[in-house]
């Protein structure tokens, strides 16, 4: 696998494709969002890892400050910017009830048991939080966490397909709530 690595050392998405560079999902940039598990542009632990390389797939406790008058809703994602692909892919990707949670625990993102207020979406690999497996010698990959308040739910309008059904890359486009805040946290990790 390292030789694997090595030879896409130089393909990365990018940020060009993140959602935080989507038109609709721009605004100020006035959320701080932080971890206790790792600082913005820190390695990530090896338990916010995937199962695979050894980590316990556990989604990172999060926390952000105080939230723009009218929230209705956040939307989480979580992007590797550095995956060998055209767009970045999606690690997890949650909508998450702004009254229920004040901060997120280590494991809310968890699909078969997510925290309070949390509703997880399909991301590029499946449901819930799936943490960093970078292929072995690709070099450092950068997991973005953005987090975006927004003034209306985005599950609130019919969409086809259903919000529950949609990939990542066709969801994203269709939030129309005005972002009233957004913040991000990245982590890095590398085998």
């Amino acid at each position: 696998m390292t030789l694997l690595g090595r030879l896409l050392k130089n393909r990365k998405a990018g940020e060009t494709h993140t959602a935080w560079n989507l038109p609709n999902l721009q605004g100020p940039e006035q959320l701080t969002l932080t971890s206790e598990d790792f600082g913005d542009g820190e390695v990530m632990p090896l338990k916010q890892c995937a199962k695979q390389i050894g980590g316990a797939d556990l989604s990172p406790r999060l926390a952000w400050t105080a939230l723009p008058p009218g929230t209705a809703q956040l939307l989480l994602v979580v992007e590797d910017i550095d995956v060998p692909m055209a767009k970045p892919a999606v690690h997890c990707l949650a909508l998450i009830d702004p009254s229920a949670a004040e901060h997120l625990e280590p494991g809310a993102l968890s699909a078969r048991q997510p925290g309070s207020g949390v509703r997880i979406l399909r991301s590029t690999i499946g449901r819930g939080y799936h943490g960093p497996a970078p292929i072995k010698g690709h070099g450092p990959h950068r997991y973005v966490f953005e987090l975006f308040a927004l003034s209306a739910a985005a599950d609130s309008a019919p969409t086809t397909p259903p919000i529950d059904q949609a990939r990542p890359r066709a969801f994203l486009p269709t939030v129309t709530a005005p972002v009233l805040g957004r913040g991000r946290l990245t982590g890095v990790y590398e085998r």
